[in-house]
């Protein structure tokens, strides 16, 4: 139930009453009943902070009586609870990269906190030992570059599996954490690249592309998906195990009345009147 607004000393926003209970009777049951009390109002002759209207005996009459008679009118709108839940929906896009080795992209595996902890050590206590681990890890980054140069001739590779193997067989054989981490930085998304598939061989998400849409609770997904998404991203798909149930009830959706805009002749009419006001003054000035 929507009151007007300014009711209140200390705020002028608008009020709404929450009518709850678990004993419905039989013809309420499922249904959820809005009135829309905003205008039932009078101005106060004299404000009290930011309270300007109050709601008398009549018009607290007239809203009990919206809501007792359970009628649809035009304060009055009854709808399903189905009506207003929807559900959320992610919407995802698969993951397409190329790759290549390039001065850039090298500079992106090097910024990497993966390889620069390749030069560190944890060794606080023993120098000596610390100093040969960072010896050693310098040497392996070195290793690994010179690796991933030779691998430039290659090009633009759009595969990921096929330039995974082209690393591994170049003799890139590191722990999975920075493994992965050489693969990204040396990559970039390329809509005409293949589609990189995860172990199981399904399409792996792309988190950029990610979107997420709010579904009507009475509205099957994919019949959705079908007329919404798919006809302009024929290959997004709905992560199901993401989706959630959502409740919204806006009140001025449902009690919105259209007021047409003025005739653009009268809006004409108007604006030459203030230009010759304005000309008048001005010219007044000028004397």
């Amino acid at each position: 139930m929507a009151l007007p607004d300014q009711l209140f000393y200390n705020t002028g926003i608008s009020t709404y009453i929450w009518i709850l209970t678990n004993r419905k009777p039989p013809h309420r049951k499922g249904k959820v009943q809005l009135v829309d009390g905003t205008s039932f109002y009078k101005k106060m002759r004299k404000s009290l902070g930011n309270k300007r209207n109050e709601i008398c005996d009549e018009q607290r009459a007239e809203i009990t009586r919206l809501y007792g008679e359970f009628q649809e009118g035009e304060f009055v709108r009854i709808f399903d609870n189905e009506d207003f839940g929807y559900q959320r929906i992610t919407v995802e896009r698969p993951l397409r990269l190329n790759f290549a080795v390039t001065d850039e992209r090298l500079e992106r595996v090097k910024q990497t906190r993966q390889f620069q902890s390749l030069a560190m050590s944890r060794k606080r206590k023993d120098s000596e030992e610390a100093a040969r681990e960072i010896a050693e890890g310098k040497k392996r980054q070195e290793q690994i570059l010179e690796a991933l140069e030779s691998l430039r001739p290659l090009g633009v590779v759009k595969n990921r599996e096929q330039w995974a193997e082209a690393m591994r067989k170049a003799g890139i054989r590191e722990p999975a954490g920075l493994f992965k981490a050489i693969l990204m930085a040396l990559s970039e998304r390329d809509e005409n690249a293949d589609i990189c598939g995860d172990k199981n061989g399904n399409p792996e998400p792309d988190p950029e592309l990610r979107d997420y849409e709010n579904v009507p609770l009475k509205e099957d997904i994919h019949a959705y998906m079908e007329r919404e998404v798919l006809p302009f991203v024929p290959d997004a798909w709905v992560d199901e195990d993401k989706t959630k149930i959502g409740y919204e009830i806006s009140l001025n959706r449902y009690f919105y009345k259209y007021t047409p805009p003025r005739p653009l002749e009268e809006i004409e009419a108007d604006l030459k009147k203030i230009e010759q006001e304005i000309a008048d003054v001005l010219a007044e000035m000028r004397l």
